[in-house]
């Protein structure tokens, strides 16, 4: 406990000396006026407009937040419910400080420099204010930065209900540090950075791979390195570990429905009615189309619907359609989900089999169905430079940089101060293991009464 004190406490400082140098920093008066010549000229109205937009976009993503707290906290047992709490609480604050201090620097190279360190953010013609205009038509900078924070956020929240019911609290709020202030933003560069994958135009409209498959290698290596829960593969076969709460998995399943509508059309990047509303309708049907096969697929795999298939059917669409939102049409996005909805039932069944223990059905989500989606951009657009193996090479090089960085991480915290709670604590529970508290610290009392 002290080592993981330790280095809890450092990365902490680090955080903390690495924000306070930045915003101590000055922006170059020769960039904000090259970038107010560069930005594209639109009327004051239609500026706030767009800014409003990608603001909404931005609160819309930032519920999604909320959405994965309850849907993990629901498929998980009542005894580490705090636990995912915490973790879900946790994580976006992590997200956005270690987005201002590296990550937005690494993913858009800009000139609001820490002396001596990264840069923190791709912001030309910003005031101490924040309130130019001339960063971009559609938004000012600092709209920018909050709506990518968001998303970086995501990545870590993929791999939380993956390790559940299992994972150290400290390791895994280390890891997350790490991964989301270095990895992230780094495999982002490459295609929304303007990097390599960029020149060659891969498309990821917003982000099957950039987000979901990038949190879903996490949560594959995460898995891997813990092994499964005590008691869910025994005598060589699969016991299931039931959910506690199926009301709170289905709110927090629509709570992310509605936050993809900022996610996905949000990543317009303006208020373009036509763009938007096309966006938000290709979302919206891939969702429906996951639904409707998820339901179909395990009704007959498992003779009986199952709402934790359906539920997630729904999210696979939604992660499914992502990345070609933009580009498809309407009844490509509708075949889009629909093979995602399948797809996720298939991946589930195949990871217990493998005894592969996933609580909430991460990996089979966003890793999946991220690069089912991100595929599906070379099969169905109609953008002749969106070929399928440019996509191939695009999925192809996140797995080989996420999932190896990925493992790394979690073998070092293994090897040091351990990723895996004790026997003990496990049985027990996390709440009472690592916070001392219970989320119902009265229903045994009660059921004994």
């Amino acid at each position: 406990m002290k080592a993981l004190g330790i280095g809890l406490t450092a990365v902490g400082i680090w955080l903390a000396a690495g924000l306070g140098a930045a915003w101590a920093q000055d922006v170059a008066p020769a960039a904000a006026e090259a970038a107010a010549e560069a930005a594209p000229a639109v009327s004051s109205e239609m500026f706030t407009t767009n800014n409003l937009w990608m603001m909404v976009a931005t609160f819309l993503v930032f519920i999604m937040h909320l959405g994965f707290a309850t849907v993990e906290s629901g498929l998980t047992r009542a005894k580490n419910t705090v636990n995912i709490l915490f973790k879900n609480t946790l994580i976006p604050a992590i997200g956005l400080l270690t987005y201002a201090l590296v990550g937005f620097g690494l993913m858009y190279q800009g000139d609001w420099a820490i002396p001596g360190w990264l840069r923190l953010g791709g912001g030309v013609g910003t005031d101490a204010a924040g309130l130019t205009s001339a960063y971009n038509a559609g938004y000012t900078y600092w709209t920018d930065f909050l709506f990518q924070g968001m998303f970086a956020a995501t990545a870590a929240t993929i791999v939380s209900g993956a390790v559940a019911e299992r994972v150290k609290l400290g390791s895994f709020l280390i890891f997350s540090t790490i991964y989301v202030a270095i990895g992230y933003p780094i495999a982002g560069s490459w295609v929304w950075g303007g990097g390599w994958l960029a020149d060659l135009n891969f498309h990821d409209f917003a982000g099957s791979t950039l987000v979901h498959s990038v949190g879903g290698w996490g949560a594959l290596a995460g898995v891997l390195l813990l092994g499964p829960r005590l008691g869910k593969y025994v005598n060589g076969g699969i016991r299931p570990i039931m959910g506690h709460n199926m009301p709170m998995v289905v709110t927090g399943v629509f709570l992310l429905w509605l936050g993809w509508f900022g996610f996905n059309g949000g990543s317009v990047l303006s208020a373009d009615a036509g763009a938007v509303s096309f966006v938000l309708t290709t979302t919206s049907l891939a969702a429906a189309a996951g639904i409707v096969t998820s339901m179909l697929t395990s009704w007959g795999l498992q003779k009986k619907p199952d709402l934790t298939m359906v539920l997630n059917g729904c999210l696979a669409g939604l992660v499914g359609i992502t990345a070609g939102a933009d580009c498809v049409s309407v009844p490509s996005a509708v075949l889009i989900g629909a093979i995602a909805g399948v797809l996720v039932v298939l991946a589930v069944m195949g990871l217990d089999k493998l005894k592969i223990d996933d609580p909430v059905g991460a990996i089979s989500v966003h890793l999946a169905c991220g690069i089912w989606g991100t595929l599906a951009v070379g099969l169905f657009s109609a953008n002749p430079d969106f070929t399928l193996k440019t996509q191939a090479l695009g999925v192809l090089a996140y797995g080989l940089f996420c999932f190896p960085l990925c493992l790394a991480i979690f073998a070092a915290l293994k090897y040091t101060i351990g990723l895996r709670v004790s026997r003990a604590e496990e049985i027990g529970g996390l709440d009472v293991g690592e916070h001392g508290m219970e989320a119902y610290p009265d229903f045994q009392g009660f059921l004994t009464k």
